[in-house]
């Protein structure tokens, strides 16, 4: 093979794909051809590869082929239009070729034979021999049995541009050992025979890092990072609305998906909303759609009367909410043309009352305290307790947001004085943090051991979990909050915004509620004045 060491395997070329004993990454001849031409994508196989004249060298062969199985001499551009398929080869085959016995010699030396008289049909015709055809379904590659001793190679390109961005990505987001072996561990899998910039899947990753006990997330954020990555996967939205909309009759079905599509994407004159509203949007109305899709085949056959018969028999904020939800489906199939007349016009829904603002009880809390058994828990009681922090706000709080020196802290914008319970937890978390994640980068005060690997959140569920079930959850502490800084400073709603940075009207309810409760107070308190 001149020069190439005898004991080297054979590996694919990773510009023609020729497969044979390689001097480096690619064959002697596409190491030529790159050398006079300019990388680029090429018009019949989009890869970005070495290209002459908007093709590469593949499939100037594979035009090459055809052309001469067809009659012709030389490679015309219907050849290198045509192209819908390639056939792979051995490694030097082009030129070993003309050496085997019988064979006429080409070159300076040589002669070649005489051109075979052009073809009396049309000019440029297909080939008509046998051809490698394109499988018609991807099958994937399956790496779940790699074997290191055998298959690793440490050299290849990808996998030390790879091996070195994961190595900058462990020091900034502050990776133990053990997470950045087993990295390093996925990535020769998945990239010892990588050729090209071709995107290693989710389903082929997913079940190789499984077999061998590796990482999926903090590989998927390496590849990620040097562009090898695509998510094949099936999105959580729409694996949902199938289970959800699979009942239901073709008619509705379809223009219920429709609904919840543009609302979850938004359209030209509309937002986007969260998937999470078109969630609740459609277990509300759930039941009502599965009884219509008994009786009818398509929304435009609902009328007036089937609305008023299906909420009549709901009261309070539940009518309500069904209502609303009902006028956002209609109106959406009466903008697309799907429904002649919108069954929900003229129909209001009555109004709801706020629920009633009351004090929880001390046995309550107490039991809410309880439940606290982590640091980070009791951390989260505490800002919900004493500065009526939101779940999400005690999500987002940042290390930056907490001046343990001047005693200050910054929920939601707003900076508070640090009162003593609360830098103790915050101290006694700390300390915690520290100790098991020593050399995490995220910037939240709250991480768990996934988002110490991250510089995101930590989700609600994780916050919330301990509390579920309590009368006193976290957003029932943070209303109590408000409600007794509205009792104890007297029901001033520019009080409660100027002290929690809440909206005038919710400052309004809150003063309103301790309002009542001061005046039942007081009646009790004096049973005989007018």
């Amino acid at each position: 093979m001149g020069g190439v060491s005898p004991n080297k395997s054979a590996a694919s070329c990773a510009e023609c794909l020729a497969w044979g004993v390689l001097p480096g990454s690619c064959c002697r001849a596409c190491y030529t051809f790159r050398g006079l031409h300019e990388r680029g994508e090429c018009s019949a196989c989009q890869r970005v590869v070495p290209v002459n004249k908007g093709y590469c060298r593949l499939c100037w062969l594979q035009a090459l082929h055809d052309a001469k199985t067809a009659g012709h001499t030389h490679v015309s551009e219907p050849f290198l239009h045509g192209l819908r398929h390639q056939q792979l080869f051995f490694a030097r085959m082009h030129r070993d070729f003309y050496r085997l016995p019988g064979r006429q010699r080409l070159g300076k030396r040589g002669h070649r034979a005489a051109a075979a008289p052009p073809a009396t049909t049309a000019p440029c015709q297909p080939a008509t021999g046998w051809v490698q055809l394109r499988l018609p379904f991807d099958s994937g590659r399956d790496f779940s049995r790699f074997d290191r001793r055998r298959h690793a190679d440490l050299s290849n390109p990808t996998l030390l541009r790879a091996r070195q961005s994961a190595r900058t990505l462990a020091a900034s987001r502050g990776w133990s050992r053990w997470v950045a072996k087993d990295v390093d561990r996925a990535l020769v899998i998945l990239l010892s025979s990588h050729t090209g910039d071709d995107k290693i899947r989710f389903t082929e990753l997913a079940p190789a890092l499984r077999h061998h006990g590796l990482t999926i997330e903090r590989t998927i954020d390496v590849l990620d990072l040097v562009d090898l990555f695509h998510d094949d996967k099936s999105p959580a939205f729409d694996t949902w609305l199938d289970r959800k909309l699979d009942a239901l009759t073709p008619g509705i079905r379809g223009d219920v998906e429709a609904w919840l599509r543009a609302l979850r994407d938004g359209g030209p004159r509309t937002r986007a909303r969260n998937p999470e509203t078109a969630w609740s949007y459609l277990n509300h109305i759930r039941p009502l759609l599965l009884g219509w899709s008994d009786r009818h085949g398509h929304l435009r056959e609902v009328t007036r009367q089937h609305i008023l018969d299906a909420t009549d028999t709901l009261h309070g904020s539940r009518r309500h909410i069904t209502l609303s939800v009902l006028r956002s489906l209609f109106r959406h199939c009466k903008k697309t043309g799907t429904i002649f007349r919108d069954p929900t016009t003229r129909i209001r829904p009555s109004r709801v009352e706020p629920t009633a603002i009351l004090p929880l009880q001390a046995d309550d809390i107490r039991e809410a305290i309880n439940a606290a058994t982590t640091p980070a828990h009791r951390v989260a009681v505490v800002l919900a307790t004493v500065h009526a922090a939101r779940s999400k706000d005690i999500l987002t709080l940042r290390l930056d947001d907490i001046d343990l020196g001047n005693r200050r802290l910054g929920i939601a914008g707003r900076i508070r004085p640090l009162d003593d319970l609360t830098h103790h937890v915050i101290l006694e978390w700390l300390d915690e943090r520290r100790t098991r994640w020593p050399h995490t980068a995220n910037p939240h005060l709250l991480i768990n051991r996934l988002t110490a690997l991250e510089a995101g959140p930590v989700s609600r569920v994780w916050v919330t979990r301990a509390f579920w079930g309590l009368t006193a959850t976290l957003e029932r502490l943070h209303a109590d909050r408000q409600l007794e800084e509205a009792l104890i400073h007297g029901p001033d709603p520019l009080h409660l915004t100027a002290v929690f940075g809440i909206h005038e009207n919710t400052a309004v309810r809150y003063a309103q509620a301790a309002r009542q409760i001061l005046d039942t107070a007081a009646e009790q308190h004096n049973p005989g004045s007018p």
